[in-house]
């Protein structure tokens, strides 16, 4: 447990960013952590290379050439992250596999270059491709700098012609499993060190426009106002209002952008993000709808002009009972209730 800490602390040094973890999908930062990852995952007996879409996957022998075992997370980050997010999966893989011994199957570790979608419009790119379901129109989408995926993964040394040929064959894998740390208070309050995912949620991403008339803040009179922050702010409340009125809904906007952006100036136009996540794919596909009509009521009332795009959508996946019950019983036999 030393080496593995000693590890994580030793990866957040890769970042992107000079006073926090950032590290984005095919940077200078991912790079590195790719050449440390690929270090320890050669230290435990792993052969190690990088895919075409930016994964790192290390492979043991597969001494019954039947089925395999895929473990792995992600080691891209969200901007200002904590070291903790994707990359103790990868690095808690290969401890347990450098612990395991001689297994008699075939073990694949993967580090998943994208899976928070920062820097692309696009999320989860590496586990998409993993599964056979990268569109290759994702490629064109383009970062902040204009920088196409396309263009990225070849200046990172990839080859997006090859993307399709990664997917894995389903026969051949005998099952997918990944340590994850929880990202909320619920074991924290049940006072349990681990748990057991019954489904992943689904999630809706959007993006949205509000575009008013941009005014002299000291002379355009309140009544003749078409102030683009005021109708995002009563939106982003619509989104929250939303996400409050189911069980296990929850609705987001995580950023907002404000132009001209300026004390003595009416707001013109607001750019802002939407997620929407719950188990149940009718109950956020209810939400997404409720929003929408909100987002129109709003604008309408306002005299703003309204424009929403879906940037990702993924539906809702319960877990394999058969992998969650000896999950179950692993944890029983460490005298922890599972939970």
């Amino acid at each position: 447990m030393t080496d593995l800490m000693q590890r994580l602390d030793t990866l957040a040094t890769a970042s992107d960013a000079p006073d926090n973890l950032t590290r984005l999908f095919l940077s200078p930062a991912h790079k590195h952590a790719i050449g440390l990852v690929a270090g320890w995952m050669q230290q435990a007996g792993l052969r190690t290379e990088i895919d075409a879409i930016g994964n790192l996957v290390g492979r043991s022998a597969n001494p019954s050439g039947g089925r395999i075992l895929l473990l792995g997370s992600h080691i891209d980050t969200v901007r200002n992250a904590g070291k903790y997010d994707g990359n103790f999966g990868v690095l808690a893989a290969i401890a347990a596999l450098s612990q395991a011994g001689p297994l008699p199957y075939g073990v694949e570790i993967i580090a998943f270059g994208d899976e928070e979608g920062v820097r692309f419009p696009q999320t989860l790119s590496g586990s998409r491709a993993v599964a056979g379901r990268f569109a290759a129109a994702a490629l064109e989408g383009c970062d902040a700098k204009g920088v196409s995926m396309a263009a990225a993964l070849q200046e990172f040394g990839c080859n997006p012609a090859d993307i399709q040929a990664i997917a894995r064959d389903p026969a051949t894998i005998a099952a997918y499993v990944e340590l994850h740390i929880e990202q909320g208070p619920v074991l924290e309050n049940q006072n349990l060190p681990v748990g057991i995912v019954t489904a992943i949620n689904g999630a809706s991403r959007y993006a949205a426009t509000v575009t008013g008339r941009a005014g002299h803040a000291g002379t355009v009179p309140m009544a003749m106002r078409r102030d683009a922050l005021t109708a995002a702010a009563e939106m982003v409340v619509a989104v929250e209002a939303t996400g409050r009125a189911a069980p296990d809904l929850v609705a987001t906007v995580g950023t907002l952008s404000v132009q001209p952006g300026a004390p003595n100036s009416v707001p013109g136009q607001v750019s802002f993000s939407i997620d929407i996540r719950a188990p149940s794919d009718d109950t956020r596909i209810d939400a997404a709808t409720a929003i929408s009509a909100a987002f129109e009521r709003i604008a309408a009332s306002r005299q703003v002009d309204l424009d929403i795009i879906q940037t990702h959508d993924a539906p809702a996946t319960p877990c394999a009972l058969a992998l969650r019950e000896q999950l179950a019983t692993a944890i029983a036999a460490q005298g922890i209730a599972p939970f």
